[in-house]
């Protein structure tokens, strides 16, 4: 299901991404749940919830990166 509000996103995402990197993950995965309505357009098979949530966790790894060391998320360097 599309998510209407950060606050409706997934605890797991909610407890360990900062404010701009739930924006993020929001918006790529209501584009994603909406694109791949159709199975046949999911290249890596799995349900529509799974596809999309793999395509949100990319968009945010574009722009944050997790530090091994601290576990935190911060914004990309490069």
């Amino acid at each position: 299901m599309p998510y209407e509000t950060l606050e409706n996103l997934p605890e797991r995402v909610r407890s360990v991404l900062p404010h701009h990197a739930q924006e993020i993950y929001r918006a790529a995965f209501n584009s994603a749940y909406d694109e791949y309505r159709d199975h046949g357009d999911r290249k890596l098979g799995g349900s529509r919830e799974e596809t999309a949530h793999r395509v949100a966790w990319a968009a945010v790894k574009e722009v944050y990166e997790k530090d091994e060391q601290t576990g935190n998320w911060r914004a990309r360097k490069d």
